[in-house]
């Protein structure tokens, strides 16, 4: 009995052409963090269960599979972010690594969601953070690779947008909003799906009076380039220390990135920005797509005050981002033109012999490409030379390589651009500059 192929719902599953863009995108990450000099840690895609969910409580235990082995009585469970893990491996080798601890990870994390779109059981979470540091220049480094990382990305405009949660908290102690300053904040991090109108009446029913919501709505809607905001953030009158804090913080992080020379239309100073999570502390991150706002954030992250407070005594802050590519690449392939995946081969050329006499010419200019460090392909199958062409066309290279008798004797290959159709001769000896 033959079994239906088939995968759980909820995994995304890529064909070779968009697992190369894919990848492609992947690399731009990794190559990027490294050049901030962020080093690569993995942890285990399985933890114990105990360790794991140390915290305990919320809907994090119901997010997350968990399982005991037949015979066992050890409890695991699938990692559901690299967050909890990178906690557990710092106060694990907290003698062993060295404070600033810049590392990055990128890695698939498991979620036990109800299958739906944009929501997965199993996707890429590419992650930095810097553990043990509370210098605002490091949270500017952060905007700097993002900004990077999605100029490469080569997907429009976009925007960093910026805030620190010590002026939002400082500002609703500062209007007498302390004690509920958790749901403000929430409610401010759902702002951008509400009318003004629901927005107002959320606050009141939060226990907010007529003048708090006016104050709230209006701090809200402070705009203006950079200087402007911070400029109005200085002169209000917020009786707050971590609001004065959070005001200096924010526009020595705005320094340094113009120091760093990002260009000032990557980033903004947005007091709408809040980041819901409890454990953010100080700077915070969203960035979005200009042409594509209905995406929402495509890379978040802040400061918190302590990763490890439950595997340590030892506090930790930190401040990381995080961008989920595999959401990122199923909604943009969704949308035509931006998602470029052309070609089913990591290589942009493959050798074609015109018959099996010319195999082993055919064979040793693909070694001496590869020496030379450039991917090819040498096609073995005995068949008609249009059929190999045909392949070599499906598969989208740029280039076919055509070894026939001719061109062994002469130590040649002729190339045809797959592109223009044209034709032309190139000695072995200058193949490797054509390629390269």
């Amino acid at each position: 009995m033959k079994v239906t192929p088939r995968k759980l719902g909820g995994i995304v599953e890529l064909l070779p052409a968009e697992q190369i863009e894919f990848n492609r995108l992947l690399d731009i990450i990794r190559h990027t963090y490294e050049k901030y000099d962020f080093a690569p840690i993995d942890t285990p895609d399985l933890e114990l269960t105990e360790v794991l969910l140390a915290k305990g409580g919320g809907e994090t235990e119901q997010e997350v599979y968990s399982f005991t082995r037949e015979g066992s009585k050890t409890n695991l469970t699938l990692r559901y972010d690299l967050t909890v893990p990178l906690a557990r491996y710092v106060a694990e080798h907290e003698s062993d690594l060295t404070f600033p601890f810049r590392r990055y990870h990128i890695g698939k994390v498991h979620r036990a969601e109800r299958p739906q779109k944009g929501r997965f059981r199993e996707f890429y979470q590419c992650d930095i953070d810097v553990i043990g540091s509370n210098s605002p220049i490091i949270d500017a480094e952060f905007p700097a690779v993002i900004s990077e990382i999605f100029e490469q990305f080569n997907f429009g405009d976009f925007t960093i947008h910026i805030n620190n949660r010590l002026i939002l908290n400082g500002f609703f102690e500062g209007i007498g909003l302390k004690e509920v300053s958790r749901d403000v904040l929430r409610t401010i991090d759902k702002i951008e799906k509400l009318s003004h109108e629901d927005f107002a009446q959320q606050l009141q029913t939060i226990g907010l009076t007529d003048e708090q919501v006016a104050k709230v709505i209006d701090f809200t809607n402070i705009s203006g380039d950079n200087d402007t905001i911070l400029d109005k953030l200085k002169h209000l009158d917020i009786p707050s220390a971590d609001y004065q804090n959070g005001v200096e913080k924010l526009s020595a992080l705005i320094q340094a990135l113009r120091s760093m020379q990002v260009s000032e239309k990557r980033f903004v100073v947005d007091l709408r920005i809040a980041r819901g999570l409890d454990y953010y502390t100080g700077t915070v991150y969203e960035t979005t797509l200009n042409d594509y706002p209905e995406l929402g954030s495509v890379c978040s992250g802040g400061r918190y005050d302590d990763l490890a407070s439950h595997y340590t005594k030892t506090q930790l802050p930190g401040v990381g981002i995080s961008i989920g590519l595999t959401r990122l690449f199923s909604k943009l392939r969704e949308i035509p033109g931006v998602i470029n995946a052309t070609t089913q081969s990591p290589a942009s050329a493959i050798i074609l012999p015109i018959d099996e006499a010319q195999n082993n010419y055919g064979l040793s200019i693909a070694a001496t490409l590869r020496d030379a460090g450039i991917p090819v392909q040498f096609y073995s199958e005995v068949e008609a030379f249009k059929k190999k062409l045909r392949y070599a066309d499906k598969m989208g290279y740029a280039h076919v390589l055509i070894a026939g008798q001719n061109e062994q004797d002469a130590k040649v290959v002729s190339v045809k651009n797959m592109t223009s159709g044209e034709t032309q001769t190139i000695s072995i000896d200058e193949l490797v500059s054509f390629l390269s």
